[in-house]
């Protein structure tokens, strides 16, 4: 079958490994939508529609979504703490991890092996407060917004700071005040338009850059090996 058969097939199930990432990601995020949103039905539970929406975003499939939700609805359903980590990789480029746990001795133990195998090393909670700003991120088809110049007077009350295009031009990428994110979704909900994906960020205020190759492969390194964690929602970083 040679070469390129085998390049298919590792191609495949990385991409496979993605997806399950992916929907373990969405399933985590549904439960803690229900635990902390209040119930299961998404009319009434506004995190709950995001979390949906997030996973339709990663294109989970319906009946893998539902399932979901009647898992997180049962008595017996994980309870998912979010713990966030940070740290630094090595040559000062600085990492913040976001988990979500039903065991957090267990995720700090595996994520502070990560940081040391990779020569970085796990800090204390609130060491980069300084080196990022949370922002809410929406996402919404192009398509559906037909003048961003009037979009942005609408919604700059509810805390819109910047729209653009994605690299595709097919999506608008639209940015929010932290604090502002929930009265954001509400308001542009029921303005009607179609939310394909929201979640909050964490954007770094100074990028690091000056690295050699080797030592942007050694940081995107250990990301990886964070990011394909189990517990491990999503990871940010300064590198430029």
């Amino acid at each position: 079958m040679g070469r390129a058969f085998e390049y298919r097939k590792a191609t495949k199930f990385a991409r496979w490994d993605r997806m399950a990432k992916q929907f373990t990601k969405a399933g985590r995020e549904i439960v803690i939508a229900i635990k902390q949103g209040g119930g299961a039905d998404p009319e009434y539970n506004s995190m709950l529609r995001r979390a949906i929406q997030n996973a339709k975003a990663v294109q989970m499939p319906k009946d893998r979504i539902e399932a979901a939700i009647k898992r997180a609805a049962g008595r017996d359903a994980a309870d998912y703490k979010e713990v966030v980590y940070e740290g630094m990789a090595p040559h000062g480029v600085a990492v913040v991890v976001e988990t979500a746990t039903d065991n957090a001795t267990r995720t700090v133990a595996n994520v502070r092996s990560i940081f040391r195998k990779g020569n970085g090393s796990l800090g204390t909670s609130g060491m980069h407060d300084f080196q990022f700003t949370r922002k809410g991120v929406f996402t919404i088809p192009a398509d559906k917004i037909e003048d961003p110049e009037e979009f942005e007077l609408e919604f700059i009350d509810f805390g819109l700071e910047s729209i653009e295009k994605n690299d595709d031009g097919d999506k608008y990428l639209i940015q929010v005040t932290f604090t502002e994110f929930g009265n954001f979704a509400d308001a542009a909900e029921k303005a009607g338009f179609e939310i394909e994906k929201s979640e909050l960020q964490r954007i770094p205020n100074h990028a690091k850059d000056g690295l050699t190759d080797e030592q942007v492969d050694e940081v995107l390194e250990l990301i990886d090996k964070l990011e394909q964690d189990d517990d491990v929602q999503t990871v940010f970083h300064n590198l430029a």
